[in-house]
Parts: C-alpha cells; structure tokens; sequence
C-alpha cells in the first residue's frame, strides 16, 4: 500500500481506504453507533470491524465489486440483481431493531420537509417549476402508511457488494433502522430502474411500482441542494435531476 484513496468526503463525514482498510470519520458518533449496531443485527453479510477510537471507525475491505454507480453504467447479469433483491428481501424479514432509520421519518415531517425543499428550488432558480411540481405529484405515492421492516437507509448502488453471483457484503449503515421496505428497493434502483424487474424478481414478492416512482422523484428532490452545497454534481448524466427528468 503506496498511497490514501479518499472515497467519499464532505463537511459531515469522510471515508477513506488504505489498502484492504477503511476508514470512517464522523463528527456525529450516533451515526457510528447506528452504523456499528446495525452491523452485528443484520442478517446479511456485513464488513468486519477491525477497531473503533472516536471519531475514527475502521472496516475490513469486501470481496467483489458493485453492481455500478449512480450516474455510471451497470453491471452485473440479471442473477446478480436478482441475488441482491434477495439479500434486501432477508434484511427486510429480519428481526426490527429498536430505532427508527432515514426510511422511517414520519409521513408528516417528510411532506413538510418535501414541500419546503421545493419551495427553495423553484425560489433560488435550482430547477424548473414545472419539473419541481411533476415530480411532487409523483411524489405522492410514498407518502403513505408503511408497515415497519429492518431498513438500510442508504441502500445505494454503490453500498452492495457481488462476487460469483452471491452477495458478499452491504456498506454504510448509519441510517439503518426501522422503515419504509420499499425506500431501499427504490434506493438501490435509483437511476438504474432497467434492472428494477430483476431486483423484485429476487425480492420475491410483488412491489406498488408507483410508490418505487415516488421514491425515486422524493428522494433526487430532497438531494438536488444538499448534494450542490456538498461539492456534489446532480445534474451529472443519469443523476438526480436526471432521475427527475425521466419521470416528466
């Protein structure tokens, strides 16, 4: 090992990897703790935790690679999505934690955070009225009663390793909690919905692919700004806006 690859870093958290090491920094040592606890709960493969000093949490390296990014092309044969639709669909079944996660805020709190978020869009000129409202529309859809499962929060493309068509690990889970089961379908299929067929076929059971939809356009919604102000680019092909684009 020659050299510290810097993996995901901003005002709130940093992720590093040296060598087959990662290393998470976080100021908000809840997120840790979630992310720690929710590790050991899983019923899933998960990556080993090789120590922890405050702020500093420290992971083994999974086998495999993912199955693509957010904004980058997909890989992976159908079995493959399948096999991780599979592994969300074991998570979901599991045993609920005792807290709350991302997927679980309250519907109310989430309507009030939507309809404030788009308000600053249209106002600040961010995007389009008629593309902020359509998607609100759509948006719709998730804000509904949910019956509560194990949930990841964070189930990004990028989160969810694949090796030999067998899943060997899931990533990042300091938004774990109880929640939303179709938040992570919508969230692992974000900007990537060819491969949502294969993904419910391995959950194995039918999905309301509107309420898959209204994920899609809230979440890309609540992340346009955030991800600005971050040094983030969601009007990068396939991204968020992109996302938001495709369901006009």
């Amino acid at each position: 090992m020659d050299e510290v690859e810097v993996v995901v870093a901003h005002s709130e958290r940093a992720t590093l990897r040296v060598g087959d090491v990662f290393l998470k920094v976080d100021a908000d040592q809840a997120r840790i703790d979630v992310e720690v606890e929710a590790m050991a709960l899983a019923p899933v493969p998960t990556p080993e935790v090789l120590w922890r000093r405050p702020p500093v949490l420290a992971i083994a390296a999974l086998p495999g690679t993912t199955l693509g990014r957010l904004g980058g092309p997909s890989t992976g044969a159908p079995a493959e999505w399948a096999a991780a639709g599979a592994a969300i669909r074991t998570l979901h079944d599991a045993p609920l934690p005792p807290w709350r996660g991302r997927a679980g805020r309250s519907i109310t709190a989430l309507a009030a955070e939507l309809d404030d978020e788009c308000e600053t869009l249209v106002t600040n000129g961010i995007l389009p009225a008629d593309l902020v409202a359509r998607n609100r529309r759509v948006s719709e859809a998730a804000l509904r009663p949910w019956t509560p499962a194990f949930t990841h929060g964070d189930l990004q493309i990028a989160h969810l390793f694949v090796d030999g068509g067998e899943v060997t690990g899931i990533i990042d889970w300091s938004e774990a909690g109880q929640g939303d089961a179709l938040y992570d379908l919508a969230t692992f299929t974000l900007g990537h919905g060819e491969h949502l067929d294969d993904v419910i076929a391995g959950y194995g059971t039918a999905v309301d692919l509107d309420v898959i939809h209204a994920w899609w356009s809230l979440r890309s919604l609540l992340a346009v700004r955030w991800l600005i102000e971050h040094g983030f680019d969601p009007f990068a092909p396939g991204c968020e806006v992109d996302v938001l684009r495709s369901l006009m």
